[in-house]
């Protein structure tokens, strides 16, 4: 399990790397050497790989050429899907979670992301945006070093997407690191800025008189 005493020796590497959607590549040669406290942010237009990116930096899906280097036990990753059980409340949620990643308090996650008064509240009974702020208050619990986040603001207004941003800017701050697929600007200066479209995978045009010709 990763302990914030010994994240300033964390790093993130990815070497020729290549990722697919479908037995197909959508982005190769992607190089990363993401230092502990450092964020990255991904852009590029919708389906451009940002999330194949992220799930296979997950451990979600291998890598479909090149070498990564992280290990599973230090890394969280926050999907579309905010992972909450609907029947389960804010704060048994959050135990939920931290049990997984053999943790222990709920009280400082609640309060970073403003949920404290809601503690007891069923997920099901949540807004959409008090969904989205428990989900991203399942990062805090999980102690791991790399936050792997894709859309995180989306559902949250403007004062609760300014909060989200102060926490991870708090984990950055511990030497905690994040990769964040993002269309709008977080207001994190700090963060590198990697553009996909200069990695968008090329595949050979179909040969003429083969059976794609018919939809050309």
């Amino acid at each position: 399990m990763s302990d914030p005493q010994n994240w300033r020796a964390h790093r993130l590497v990815a070497e020729n790397l290549s990722v697919a959607r479908g037995g197909l590549a959508v982005l190769e040669g992607i190089d990363l050497n993401l230092a502990s406290g450092a964020a990255l942010v991904l852009r590029g237009v919708n389906g451009i790989g940002k999330t194949s990116l992220l799930r296979t930096l997950a451990g979600l899906q291998p890598p479909f050429v090149g070498v990564l280097q992280v290990p599973p036990e230090d890394l969280t990753y926050a999907g579309h899907a905010d992972g909450l059980k609907s029947v389960l409340s804010v704060q048994e949620n959050l135990s939920f979670w931290a049990q997984v990643a053999g943790q222990t308090g709920t009280g400082r996650a609640m309060a970073a992301m403003d949920l404290t008064t809601l503690a007891h509240r069923r997920a099901a009974d949540l807004s959409a945006g008090q969904k989205r702020r428990l989900g991203l208050a399942r990062l805090l619990v999980t102690g791991r070093w790399l936050w792997l986040l894709d859309e995180p603001t989306v559902s949250l207004d403007s004062a609760s997407a300014a909060l989200f941003v102060s926490v991870l800017r708090a984990h950055l701050g511990q030497g905690g690191s994040a990769v964040i697929a993002s269309h709008i600007d977080l207001g994190l200066p700090e963060a590198e800025v990697m553009e996909l479209t200069r990695y968008r995978a090329l595949h050979d045009a179909p040969s003429r008189g083969g059976f794609d010709e018919a939809f050309t």
